[in-house]
């Protein structure tokens, strides 16, 4: 045999291994894994809202006897019971989503009574289990109401041992009012809490008119923690029709007023979710990072409610403005998604409407009203068959009582003697002696006739379609009445208030618009004086030994500044961040990445709508907008490529009314040529603005033809001299010029 040949798995292999695909061997697996994490973990059952570890959680409560009117028991207890008999999970998940059902700033409704620590809205964690102690809510009795009445159905647990409710039959809407989240495998679920009051008036109307419509009921998500929906209502009703959507969640605010007219922003109600502790964490950290300037601090001053306290830089700020940017920035502003991804009642996944959601636990309902009415009957059959019995032993009793006294075997006797069916005489052998003084003819005669008024009632009930429908509305009315409006758990918390989406803060709001001049020495120091400074004093400030002024104007705390340096590169600087004129400032070079050896060729103030004459010194140029050099990053932006040899030597603004370049050489020829000539990039060489044989470019300038040309004159006057006729040195661009007019200054500058 060739030792190459396949080896083929054998005719009979063992048993219990089975010769499959690995692919569909592992995808078949994988599916049950997928099953059991969405149908058993992770999705909500429309029709009570739990998922089973919740459900397993108050059941387990509900056996321990932990109702609102009895004493609180140990989480311990409660956890060990539940992992022991119901839920065979980790112990710390257990008690995480215990403490869930407890926290009224997760849960509209808490179902869960905790005493002790249960964390908070900060952020820290619960205490352990061993130290906490809980007992249910009247929210949650009302869930579990009709358990003791067949009114649904029930499995044994994982184990076998024990049997546990499949789902709860309450009246109260747990699934929307409390809502859910969860992620499973393929899908998720986010249901935001809404107003139990609302749901039970909208389902009242759908118990009337199946085609009624939820949302003339349903405001909107009604959170625990309050805030303001800011959504336009067509939006919210888009995302309610389809099941899938989200709601633009605010805090809620208030401006207290201070003396001296001063005042501060009071923060009341935070958007739900979110942690107070990282909140303030995050909004310190813009104040720290200067990202919102005219924030100048936050406190938190809550105790039992919330209390965030904001203070503006200056009472000038726009409160409207700070806010804006603070809910661009910060969580007090947040988007709380809605996927009404559930269980249906075949245990099926998928995405409901709210009407639909709505319309699936009301019809569980009449099943569960169906369940316990058929209950109750069953209940009534057999009180009745006991009643009739008492009545013949009464109208009996010496009879009975001499065959019992006398009868080896008395059962089979009183059974034919007086047509008693087994249970009527096993419980009338069972009775106490004491009991036969209440074995009065008038008062089970009563019982009965009371017993079957109410068994007629109710058959009655079964039959009657509308009769289901009235009972179900006076049920959910008196539910209704709990959760009212009118009652502090069912007030509304939620504010539903169409507003604009947070505006971009423009600078000059979010920065005091202040006077300042800049000034820029010759080796790079900068710094900024408070007020608009005369210039000419700018040269007897203080600087440096070997130092002296290169650039002085006036600006605005609110300007951007534009740093123009020889290799081509530009750099935006914040006017307001510029160091104090007290001292010689900073260099500029700490705050920008460039080498000492590069020159700086201007430095002026940045108008976005602005253009810009960029010329490098071998004569090559072209016309920049501003908007394109703009670049608030330490490297800076790359406009001008000079070619080898060459740098930048000229950057000058260009006026809308200008029409004409003038360019000067080293060998002093000037040339006038029209500014169209010259092309509009936003970064490049450019093209020849004067020819040179010898030395290269000295200055350039764009000007107004018909105004002619100016230039300063020599000895400090500050005079100036025009030059309205240039026609001789009008020409095409690229040409070498000519000598310039008389008293041109002898260091070939324009300006």
């Amino acid at each position: 045999m060739p030792t190459d040949a396949p080896v083929l798995p054998p005719d009979n292999p063992p048993v219990g291994i089975l010769d499959a695909p690995f692919d569909s061997a592992l995808s078949e697996r994988y599916l049950v894994y997928a099953l059991s994490t969405i149908t058993a973990r992770s999705l909500p059952d429309v029709r009570d809202g739990l998922k089973p570890v919740h459900r397993r959680l108050l059941w387990a409560m509900r056996l321990l006897r932990l109702d609102p009117s009895q004493g609180y028991k140990k989480c311990a207890r409660v956890v060990g019971d539940v992992i022991g008999k119901y839920h065979p999970h980790g112990d710390q998940s257990v008690y995480d989503a215990m403490v869930r059902l407890a926290q009224s700033f997760a849960l509209r409704y808490p179902l869960v009574d905790g005493q002790g620590n249960f964390g908070n809205i900060d952020g820290d964690n619960a205490a352990a289990y061993r130290y906490t102690e809980a007992r249910l809510t009247q929210v949650a009795i009302d869930l579990m109401d009709g358990l003791d009445e067949d009114a649904v159905s029930f499995r044994p647990t994982y184990n076998g041992e024990e049997q546990e409710p499949e789902l709860f039959p309450g009246l109260f809407p747990n699934l929307l009012a409390n809502g859910a989240s969860g992620i499973a495998v393929g899908m998720a679920t986010s249901i935001p809490p809404h107003n139990a009051a609302e749901l039970l008036d909208a389902a009242i109307a759908l118990v009337e008119d199946p085609a009624a419509d939820p949302l003339a009921f349903v405001q909107g998500p009604d959170f625990p923690t309050g805030g303001i929906v800011i959504d336009p209502p067509a939006l919210i009703r888009e995302a309610y029709a389809t099941g899938r959507g989200g709601f633009r969640v605010r805090c809620r605010w208030e401006i207290e007023k201070e003396k001296g007219g001063g005042w501060q922003i009071v923060v009341t109600e935070i958007p739900y979710g979110v942690q107070k502790g990282k909140l303030i964490e995050q909004i310190a950290g813009l104040v720290n990072d200067k990202k919102l300037p005219i924030l100048a601090d936050v406190r938190d001053e809550s105790d039992a409610e919330i209390r965030l306290v904001l203070e503006p830089r200056s009472r000038t700020v726009d409160p409207s403005v700070l806010m804006d940017g603070l809910y661009r920035l910060s969580d007090l502003e947040t988007r709380i998604p809605l996927n009404l991804n559930v269980l249906d009642a075949r245990r099926t996944p998928r995405v409901m409407s709210l009407a639909e959601a709505l319309a699936a636990w009301v019809e569980h309902q009449f099943v569960v009203l169906r369940r316990r009415t058929e209950h109750r009957l069953a209940k009534i059959a057999d009180r009745l068959e006991l009643v009739a019995g008492y009545i013949t032993a009464f109208l009996n009793l010496d009879r009975v009582i001499e065959i019992i006294r006398t009868e080896d075997e008395p059962k089979p006797i009183m059974m034919d003697e007086f047509g008693l069916t087994d249970r009527q005489a096993e419980a009338i052998l069972n009775m106490r002696l004491r009991s036969l003084r209440r074995l009065e003819e008038m008062e089970l005669k009563g019982e009965q006739a009371k017993l079957e008024k109410e068994q007629a009632s109710l058959q009655l009930l079964l039959g009657s379609d509308q009769r289901q429908r009235t009972r179900l509305k006076r049920d959910m009315e008196k539910i209704r009445d709990r959760y009212g409006p009118e009652t502090p758990l069912g007030k509304r918390r939620t504010l539903i208030e169409e507003a604009a989406p947070a505006r971009d803060i423009p600078l000059e709001a979010m920065i005091e618009r202040e006077p300042i001049t800049v000034i820029l020495s010759q080796r790079g120091w900068i710094r900024a004086l408070r007020g608009h400074a005369e210039l000419a004093s700018a040269e007897t400030m203080k600087f440096k030994e070997g130092d002296g002024p290169a650039f002085a104007f006036h600006a605005q705390t609110t300007d951007k500044l534009l740093l123009a340096a020889e290799n081509g590169r530009f750099f935006t600087l914040a006017a307001d961040k510029l160091p104090g004129g007290r001292g010689f400032g900073e260099p500029v070079r700490a705050t920008i990445d460039l080498d000492g050896a590069i020159g700086i060729v201007s430095l002026s103030r940045a108008t976005r709508d602005g253009k810009l004459l960029v010329v490098a010194n071998d004569g090559r140029g072209f016309i920049v907008p501003v908007g394109d050099v703009l670049a608030e990053t330490r490297k800076g932006k790359t406009v001008m490529t000079p070619r080898t040899g060459a740098k930048l030597a000229v950057v000058r603004p260009v006026s809308p009314d200008h029409d004409y370049v003038a360019a000067v050489g080293d060998n002093r020829k000037m040339l006038v040529f029209p500014l169209a000539e010259l092309p509009e990039l936003s970064r490049g060489q450019g093209a020849q603005l004067q020819r040179y044989r010898d030395g290269g470019l000295s200055d350039a300038i764009t000007f107004r033809f018909v105004d002619g040309l100016s230039w300063p004159m020599g000895g400090g006057t500050g005079r100036t001299r025009t030059e309205t006729d240039l026609s001789p040195w009008r020409a095409a661009r690229g040409a070498a010029g000519r000598m310039p007019p008389t008293g041109f200054p002898r260091d070939n500058r324009f300006i």
